[in-house]
């Protein structure tokens, strides 16, 4: 908990169409505009450390990729956080340096976090372990309650 005693949800978000939907039910079912907000919400963005975006282009020589400008991409994504966000009377944003995965785990016990919401891409079982899946991970490492948030297939017949 915080202060001011609310209970603390945390949000993992990215720059895909899954986190923002995911942002969007917990927007929808957690934080109505018009109802009381029981949640101090956290939405937590993170970017490779620098040291993964560094290529090899030849016998010792490193170049940085220009192509991959990850400061302002997270900037990107806390930005159109914010915008979503902005009937959320209590509410903080945060862009850390680390992998996903570890970074929100970290994050639940930093801030004592009753529930950590993420997107899901609705990959099977063999994809999302052969790909590393973030909500895969921290469904098994959080320590709190983790809702797994997947965008609902379109039925085109109706």
């Amino acid at each position: 908990m915080v202060k001011g005693g609310k209970p603390v949800m945390l949000v993992g978000i990215d720059d895909s169409d899954h986190s923002y939907y995911a942002l969007e039910w917990t927007l929808k079912h957690f934080f109505a505009p018009g109802q009381p907000q029981q949640y101090h919400l956290i939405l937590l963005t993170s970017k490779p450390p620098a040291s993964a975006v560094i290529g090899i282009a030849g016998l010792g020589t490193a170049e940085l990729l220009p192509t991959l400008d990850l400061k302002r991409g997270a900037a990107r994504v806390i930005e159109k956080a914010k915008e979503m966000c902005s009937q959320v009377i209590d509410a903080s944003y945060e862009v850390l340096e680390g992998d996903a995965r570890n970074i929100l785990c970290e994050a639940v016990e930093r801030h004592h976090a009753d529930m950590l919401v993420v997107g899901s891409h609705g990959y099977g079982a063999w994809k999302r372990a052969v790909l590393g899946s973030v909500s895969d991970y921290c469904s098994h490492h959080a320590h709190c309650t983790v809702m797994i948030v997947k965008r609902p297939k379109h039925n085109m017949h109706s």
